[in-house]
């Protein structure tokens, strides 16, 4: 059966590693600066931190920006699990918004009505790496002062207008890298800031709040002089991590290409089915083709019938707002009728549609 993800791993890497494993020099250095480069350079933003896991990605945002116990933040329950706990590790109130049912992602006019004077940041989550409407919700994030965060954990690579996520004119945007991303680096994400004092701030609470310029003395000594005044996470992105996150960059086009190009394939075939349609694909937005999305009127059915066929179709996540972790099971209609109807297909580079 077609696997609805496949971690990627590019070929002839080995003796690179076993020479960096060798070296003595295994933590953040040259090629974590390195693989910062390469996304830079993709992205077209200057501003990027890698770190060693999303989950600190999305700590160090909260962290960066100040967030205090009882602040609130609007977030979507159609995301990964892995979007939404750290609000909880933070002791922050999740205010969940509803979605659009033809997109998943969020209403904008939803999240408007639920923006109170404690509305710290919003969390735009694009599920599966199909892009909601940026635009208005970072207009929105405008008109009330709050940060607006692009939460991409699926959608590097994804565009809209021609440009990629994390130069989209958000606030922050965070990436992930776990084994099934693209990139994969087999755990570990990446953060990009608008605002270039966030960035610099950021840098320091990636590294226990260290500010490494002035961390040592002459004689290479800890100075007492350097004063430790933001808290920190360990969370250094290790050279092994950043050497083959660098090769997978080096692969990262052609990549999401063979994925767009399935995704051609799936709209032509889906096209001629009934009572299943594509997922609505935001005006001027292109996906990273992640997954293939589409709607279905019988979901049990129609998964049913594509593993029968030998591709596993799947809902790849829950809606998070049934979880009593985050003490706001709200109902949405919107949410309700997206997950009710909502299927995955594979898509990704490791098939050729038209060969299967």
């Amino acid at each position: 059966m077609i696997p609805i993800f496949k971690p990627y791993m590019p070929e002839n890497i080995q003796e690179g590693l076993n020479e960096i494993l060798y070296s003595g020099k295994l933590s953040y250095g040259k090629y974590g600066r390195a693989f910062e480069k390469k996304i830079s350079e993709y992205i077209d933003h200057k501003n990027v931190l890698t770190v060693s896991t999303y989950n600190q990605a999305m700590l160090i945002v909260l962290s960066t920006l100040g967030l205090n116990p009882g602040d609130e933040v609007i977030a979507s329950p159609v995301s990964c699990l892995a979007s939404n706990q750290p609000f909880v590790i933070k002791g922050l109130k999740v205010v969940w918004a509803d979605v659009n049912p033809k997109t998943g992602s969020l209403c904008i006019d939803d999240v408007r009505s639920k923006i109170t004077t404690n509305t710290k940041a919003i969390f735009h989550n694009h599920y599966c790496g199909y892009l909601g409407d940026i635009e208005a919700m970072n207009a929105l994030g405008k008109e009330y002062g709050i940060t607006v965060i692009d939460d991409c954990i699926e959608a590097f690579g994804s565009e809209l207008h021609g440009n990629k996520t994390g130069n989209l004119g958000t606030d922050i945007t965070v990436f992930s890298f776990q084994t099934v991303r693209l990139p994969n680096t087999i755990d570990g994400g990446a953060l990009v800031f608008n605002d270039k004092e966030l960035f610099e701030k950021a840098k320091i609470i990636r590294d226990y709040g260290i500010d490494r310029t002035t961390f040592r003395d002459e004689l290479n000594e800890i100075n007492p002089k350097c004063d430790i005044k933001l808290e920190g996470y360990g969370a250094l992105m290790s050279e092994i991590n950043s050497f083959i996150g660098i090769h997978q960059m080096n692969d990262i086009h052609k990549l999401i290409e063979k994925q767009r190009i399935n995704a051609q394939s799936w709209q032509k075939s889906i096209g001629e089915m009934k009572a299943i349609s594509s997922l609505e694909i935001t005006i001027n937005t292109k996906p990273n083709n992640w997954v293939y999305g589409i709607l279905s009127e019988n979901k049990v059915a129609t998964i049913k019938k594509f593993r029968e066929q030998g591709f596993y179709a799947t809902s790849v996540h829950i809606n998070n707002n049934i979880y009593s972790i985050f003490d706001n099971k709200t109902n949405l209609i919107g949410v309700n009728e997206f997950m009710s109807h909502f299927v995955a297909l594979p898509c990704g580079w490791w098939f050729n549609f038209n060969k299967e």
